[in-house]
């Protein structure tokens, strides 16, 4: 019953007083560190992180292996996000898991990055390729606010009210759009071409990465891209071209087996509501418990499926 759930729900479920009893069947029915006896053979790893505090930095580093099922498993909580923390529990991992780690996914933190390619350089590091999509964009959204601001002060009031309501339009894939939500996009995109050539220049490079299925044509397609870029002398691409050159090959490599890690941003949110549900856990071995048997305490403690005629 804690699985999904809190203390005091099962309190309240059950009739029990005080949870020190539920307290205590935690403790010894869930490991406070990873048993490699239990990890099945993984392939990918992933690391991320999540702030216990919001607002305060106060970071720890989830690191998860997936196995061939897609079945999520969680390795281990640090306290911070520095490289030599990372590297050092990456270095403890029993020798035989290590060589079978082929793929580690991650985000664009230098220290991950890494600590990962000294520990595991026979592994591919793979920078989630919607990560960079989303930081271009955040580029052409920030443009959007620059001269929709703009045109509101130069456009005459009843052209400038047409503009409303286009955030959304504009935010969402073509394919997505309603009739009404794209002929109020074309009202806005017809007032700037600028605009318009940023937001076709952005669409392109999201069907780059969706579509593209080797490293090698998605380092050609996204520098050609970069030079369509270039030559149209649009600025606010700016802050992710700078991520482009410098996480380039890292992005690619997303694209040979198509790996991302969306399953630690899946873990992620769950993550998130844990910490709604539970108010805040600061304790990383109370969380480390938590976690594992939400993820996996159906596996481990469900009972027999009973058998009804």
């Amino acid at each position: 019953m804690l699985i999904n759930g809190t203390l005091t729900d099962v309190c309240q479920k059950e009739g029990a007083r005080l949870p020190d009893a539920l307290l205590g069947v935690r403790e010894r029915w869930v490991e406070t560190a990873i048993d490699w006896a239990r990890i099945p053979a993984c392939t990918v790893l992933g690391i991320d992180e999540i702030a216990l505090k919001q607002g305060q930095r106060a970071y720890v580093v989830v690191i998860t292996a997936q196995d061939s099922d897609g079945t999520i498993h969680l390795l281990a909580l640090l306290p911070d996000r520095s490289k030599a923390t990372v590297r050092a529990w990456l270095a403890q991992i029993p020798a035989p898991i290590r060589r079978q780690i082929r793929t580690v996914c991650t985000d664009m933190w230098e220290a991950y990055v890494t600590a990962a390619e000294e520990v595991l350089p026979h592994a591919a590091i793979v920078i989630d390729r919607f990560h960079g999509a989303q930081h271009a964009r955040d580029d052409v959204d920030t443009f959007r606010k620059q001269e929709l601001k703009r045109l509101r002060k130069e456009l005459p009031q009843p052209a400038g009210e047409r503009l409303k309501r286009t955030l959304w339009p504009f935010r969402k894939r073509a394919t997505n759009l309603e009739p009404e939500e794209q002929d109020r996009l074309d009202q806005l995109l017809a007032q700037s071409p600028d605009l318009e050539a940023a937001y076709d220049l952005r669409e392109e490079l999201t069907k780059i990465f969706a579509t593209t299925r080797a490293k090698a044509a998605g380092i050609r397609r996204i520098r050609a891209w970069r030079q369509k870029v270039v030559a149209s002398g649009l600025t606010c691409f700016a802050p992710f071209l700078k991520l482009r050159d410098t996480w380039l090959d890292r992005i690619a490599n997303s694209f040979r087996h198509h790996q991302s890690s969306g399953f630690v941003e899946g873990l992620n949110n769950k993550l998130k509501v844990l910490k709604r549900r539970c108010y805040g856990i600061y304790n990383l071995t109370h969380l480390f418990q938590r976690i594992t048997l939400d993820l996996e305490g159906y596996r481990r403690f469900r009972p027999a499926p009973t058998h009804y005629m």
